[in-house]
């Protein structure tokens, strides 16, 4: 990991990273570390993008447009001519532009929750080998050695968590410690060990993604983008308890304005096609020209003070397939612990609008899984209808602590959203929203354990395959006694106790049944889903290191390897 404060590249402070890549188009965002004219050439083709600023930092997104379905092509950076990527001496191969295949199989990998370490024996025992990187260090040796091992992937889909920025890392408490040191008190008095301002956020991005090996995937699969709580704190939006208790802190305003409007720099918009850039009232505000910090923070506090204001959702086509990447914390709408929605009613709209047939495969990835094991899902459920009052007033209190205490703020804290997306899903798979598909996939992840949950329909089969992808965590780690807890809470009898225990607070059996499968998996991470005509199959890959790591184990530290977790055909 690099140290605090230094500048990655010449004139390149962060990045280049492929994001949205569509059939004929790719959009490559860079941060500069001055303003300028970033130029990416590729092959015969080029694009020149002027930076925009935010609150004195640079950026640009170019789009390559006259791209061949399925061409690959090696490309180039430069900001106001001078090439700054790659750089030299890189022992990378080539970045590659690859625009998406509809007639080829989709390739997508999934996983969340990183955290960036320096990779060293300490950071190992404490979390693990980070598998981004070692996927990373293994798609460099295949492309070297031009004989892949695999088929390149399609796209990276990073589903939460893509940083932490309330529990850092000590290079960015040193951060905070000497930029906090240089600056006068600030009323708003922020948390020594948490992110609140822009600048913060922005140090804390260029940590987390200017690793060499990961900077270089990055560089060169196409990824998309969800936040989770850590992207922005933990717990955000659990309920609104939760958030008035969170207001009442002088630096809220700044962190969740900081924290959303990063998001958008960072993460959001390289999600989106030119199009939707371009019709997006954020991008016109920043390429109005001169420092757009007012602007985003003005965005940034209605999207959080009014959720329907702004969609974070994004769907994308690969193939014949509809991958559906949906927010499930922005736009909650916990005001009233009677009527609560994990969507919010746009988003929910949206959604709803989004789940049809006509396509070979839909995917739902949603930070949060859909399907939990059953103890946990009837837990949250119970938890939710006692701080609806379902067992009277006195209890509504411990039930909002229990539930903060826990984390209990999955689809099933939210049952409304949670059955309402259940039935639009098995309308699809009875072929009342167009032909149905041969699956209905859900990805998610944020739990810090990887499984497979497969469902069915409540008293009616359908053709169409349902169920639960979960890969979570990519460099984390889930506490001993936490395990524990997860472990019991996928037994079937605990299903069936707390299964009761909802039923006599009043929740109603889902229209969904499901099972576990496959898992739980507690190693870190990454996941393949493969879709190939109606077929699908998926595979988890971990990097099986000791937790305890000498030094005499420098090589394996130095180039992790990949293994099989588990592999299962869906269709």
């Amino acid at each position: 990991m690099s140290t605090a404060g230094e500048t990655v590249g010449n004139g390149l402070r962060l990045g280049p990273m492929l994001r949205h890549v569509s059939e004929t188009t790719a959009t490559i965002w860079v941060e500069t570390d001055a303003p300028g004219t970033v130029t990416v050439s590729a092959g015969d083709l080029a694009a020149h993008a002027d930076t925009f600023a935010v609150h004195g930092h640079h950026y640009a997104l170019c789009e390559i447009g006259g791209l061949r379905p399925g061409q690959s092509v090696e490309y180039r950076v430069s900001v106001n001519g001078v090439p700054v990527w790659p750089e030299p001496g890189s022992p990378h191969p080539p970045s590659l532009l690859r625009a998406l295949d509809p007639s080829a199989p989709q390739r997508l990998l999934f996983g969340s929750c990183r955290t960036p370490t320096d990779h060293g024996p300490a950071a190992v025992a404490r979390y693990g080998a980070d598998v981004l990187r070692a996927y990373a260090l293994r798609l460099a040796e295949a492309r070297r050695a031009a004989a892949p091992a695999a088929p390149e992937p399609t796209a990276l889909l990073l589903i939460g968590d893509q940083v932490y920025a309330d529990e850092i890392q000590q290079p960015m408490r040193e951060y905070l410690a000497a930029r906090r040191a240089h600056t006068p008190a600030h009323r708003v008095r922020p948390p020594d060990d948490e992110v609140v301002f822009f600048d913060e956020y922005a140090e804390l991005y260029r940590l987390s993604w200017s690793d060499p090996d990961v900077r270089w995937l990055l560089s060169t699969v196409p990824t998309l983008m969800l936040f989770d709580d850590h992207d922005i704190r933990d717990d955000w939006n659990t309920s609104g308890t939760w958030r008035r208790r969170i207001a009442e802190n002088r630096w809220w305003r700044p962190r969740i304005t900081a924290g959303l409007g990063s998001y958008w720099v960072y993460q959001h918009a390289g999600n989106l096609s030119p199009e939707e850039r371009a019709a997006d009232p954020v991008w016109r505000a920043l390429r109005d020209g001169g420092d757009g910090g007012a602007a985003l923070d003005a965005f940034a506090w209605r999207a959080h003070d009014e959720p329907d204001s702004y969609r974070w959702s994004h769907s994308h086509a690969f193939g014949r397939s509809r991958v559906l990447m949906v927010d499930t914390r922005c736009g909650r709408d916990v005001a009233d612990d009677r009527a609560r929605s994990m969507l919010g009613s746009a988003g929910g709209r949206w959604l709803d609008e989004s789940l049809t047939g006509d396509v070979d495969h839909l995917v739902v990835a949603s930070t949060l899984p859909f399907l939990l094991p059953k103890g946990v899902h009837y837990l949250e459920a119970w938890n939710e209808a006692v701080c609806a009052g379902a067992w009277g007033e006195r209890l509504r209190g411990p039930g909002e602590r229990l539930r903060q205490r826990l984390d209990l703020e999955h689809w099933a804290a939210f049952q409304r959203s949670f059955a309402a997306v259940s039935e639009a899903v098995l309308e699809v798979a009875d072929g009342g929203r167009g032909t149905p598909p041969a699956s209905v996939l859900f990805l998610g992840g944020d739990v810090h354990f990887s499984y497979l949950a497969r469902a069915r329909a409540r008293g009616r089969r359908t053709d169409t395959v349902i169920a639960q992808l979960v890969c979570s965590p990519l460099c984390n780690w889930l506490p001993p006694a936490m395990r524990r807890m997860t472990w019991l809470a996928g037994r079937a009898v605990t299903g069936l106790g707390c299964r009761v225990l909802a039923r006599l607070a009043g929740v109603r059996a889902p229209a969904l049944d499901w099972r576990l499968s496959g898992g739980l998996w507690y190693d870190n991470a990454l996941a393949t889903l493969v879709l190939d005509g109606r077929s699908a199959s998926v595979r988890w890959e971990h990097s099986p290191t000791a937790r305890a790591v000498s030094e005499a184990d420098s090589g394996v530290l130095a180039r992790p390897p990949l293994r099989d977790l588990a592999a299962r055909v869906l269709t």
